[in-house]
């Protein structure tokens, strides 16, 4: 049961180990691009390839979705980034009932944007867990939990890391559940990991660069840390920050060095709008961002 990219390594890691998945469940297709034609999941997709059942219900709280799910006579349900609510009587249908991969240190960050959240808040360190699910919201005992460097990762590379951790806790707890027995979460140091706005990803240089940066790397690749000029919408996908001083948002050199509240940021690649990516010189040549121009 999984949605987006980040749950594809855990269906090919449940297939290459030779596991019967006897369907898998993911949201419908949304529409995308330029036309809004439906565009199917990461999921779906690869579940079609393998030649796998996929089921696209749009809530799982109706009694023929919940009878269709109890018909599957499943051992365990592995659950990554699906997306729907699953009530009790879907989490109790499986006989070990319902596995989920979660992209962060439970009690920390539970909710829907674990690794943007943890890097925004600086943390040195994040990871996943194969939790037991619950009714609650990430709630339910941790069978197993993987670390790995925060510092400095932006959240795509992040999330692609994660997700192959996830994937390989997930096989080491399936093979021997008895090995790693669910174990309830401590009560202190319970965060949660709000779903990002469309608002908090525009670039605010009143505040610390090193917010600015951290910013900047939660937010790589979606929906994209930015800045307006000129009528247009500046993306920065990677930085360097340092000290400096100046009025924050002031571009204090030729090659866009901005102050912040505290020091500067120096964008390194960058992406206008309806563009691919680009190096700051590269910008500049066909989009010139003067020293002294204020960026409010």
């Amino acid at each position: 049961m999984g949605t987006p990219d980040f749950a594809v390594p855990t269906l090919d890691a449940l297939l290459n180990a030779g596991h019967e998945v006897a369907a898998v469940y993911c949201q419908p297709p949304r529409p995308a691009g330029r036309g809004k034609a439906p565009r199917p999941s990461p999921v779906q997709r690869r579940a079609e390839e393998a030649e796998i059942e996929v089921r696209m219900p749009v809530s799982l709280r109706n009694a023929e979705e919940q009878a269709a799910f109890a018909a599957l006579g499943l051992d365990v349900a592995v659950v990554a980034a699906y997306g729907l609510i699953l009530p009790e009587p879907i989490l109790s249908a499986p006989r070990l009932g319902c596995l989920n991969v979660h992209a962060s240190l439970l009690p920390r960050w539970r909710g829907a944007a674990p690794i943007q959240r943890a890097i925004l808040a600086g943390d040195a360190e994040t990871g996943v867990c194969i939790m037991n699910m619950e009714r609650g919201l990430d709630t339910g005992p941790v069978r197993l939990c993987r670390r790995t460097r925060c510092t400095g990762k932006h959240a795509g590379y992040l999330e692609e890391e994660l997700a192959e951790l996830g994937a390989k806790s997930m096989l080491r707890v399936l093979a021997d559940p008895h090995a790693f027995p669910p174990v309830p979460q401590a009560l202190e140091g319970v965060t949660y990991a709000s779903k990002i706005e469309k608002w908090e990803a525009r670039l605010d240089f009143r505040q610390d660069a090193e917010w600015v940066d951290r910013q900047i790397l939660a937010f790589n690749p979606k929906p994209g840390a930015y800045f307006e000029h000129r009528g247009e919408r500046i993306r920065i996908l990677e930085a360097d920050w340092d000290r400096g001083t100046g009025e924050a948002g002031l571009v204090l050199n030729d090659r866009c060095r901005i102050a912040c509240g505290k020091d500067a940021i120096s964008p390194v690649r960058v992406q206008r709008a309806g563009r691919g990516e680009m190096g700051i010189d590269e910008l500049l040549r066909g989009f010139p961002i003067s020293k002294g121009t204020l960026l409010t």
